[in-house]
Order: C-alpha cells, then structure tokens, then sequence
C-alpha cells in the first residue's frame, strides 16, 4: 500500500507540475503575434547544410520557413520560445539557437502556416488556425 500511495503522489504531483509548466503558453495564448518587418526575409534561417543531418522532414520544415519568411515573422509560437532572448516570432524559431530543429510545436506551426499560406490564406486567417490548434 506505502508502494501505491508513492505513486500516486507522485502522479499526482507529475501532472500538477505539468498543468503549471502551461501556464506561460496560455499567457502568451491570442496574442501577441507580431506585425511582419517591411522587408523580412529568410537570410537567418539555418542553412540546408545545418539542419540536412536532423533528417529529411527537418529539412523540409525549414525550407517551407524560407519560403514564407514574411507570414511566419507575424506569428507568435506557443512551445516557449516567446521566454528566449532575441525571440521576436516564429521565424526566429528557426534562426540559430531557435527550437525549430526538435519541436513539434515550432514544426507544426510552420507545416500549418505553409500549408494555408499556400491555399490563399490570410495572415490573420493563419494566426487563427495556429491560436486554434496550439493555444
């Protein structure tokens, strides 16, 4: 019973630790997506050569954010990056230093902001969509 009670405890904290670590995405949630910079372009985003040995799909998400610099600077990301110094938007995911190469939340905002960029799209029609899947 001492064994159970233990893991019960400790489930029970586990999750209540992880319903806190949201807490900062759900402050950042409708947001503060940024005004995209006149000008904006992909100069920053890694290069193919840096990102080529994460894997195929790796490299396909960073060539979707080089195509779409100027719709991915005016979304906010829900995975944290938001805390990081220099972090301004969803396209500095994918600059050096950025979460762009192993999180899903950063990948999955750029597959759906390509994906409905590229159906026609607004922007505010994309921030929308990516408020209501990852808000």
């Amino acid at each position: 019973m001492g064994q159970e009670h233990s893991r019960r405890s400790f489930l029970t904290l586990a999750l209540a630790g992880f319903g806190i670590s949201l807490i900062p995405n759900r402050l950042f949630a409708g947001s503060v997506h940024s005004e995209p910079r006149k000008g904006i372009d992909a100069s920053l985003v890694l290069p193919d050569e840096k990102v080529a040995k994460y894997g195929k799909p790796v490299r396909e998400v960073f060539n979707m954010i080089r195509e779409i610099p100027e719709v991915a600077d005016g979304i906010g990301c829900y995975c944290g990056c938001h805390t990081r110094d220099g972090y301004r938007s969803l396209l500095t995911c994918f600059h050096e230093g950025g979460r762009g190469i192993g999180c899903p939340i950063c990948q999955g905002e750029a597959k759906l902001a390509y994906r409905r960029h590229k159906e026609g799209q607004s922007l505010d029609q994309i921030r929308r969509a990516i408020d209501a899947r990852f808000g």
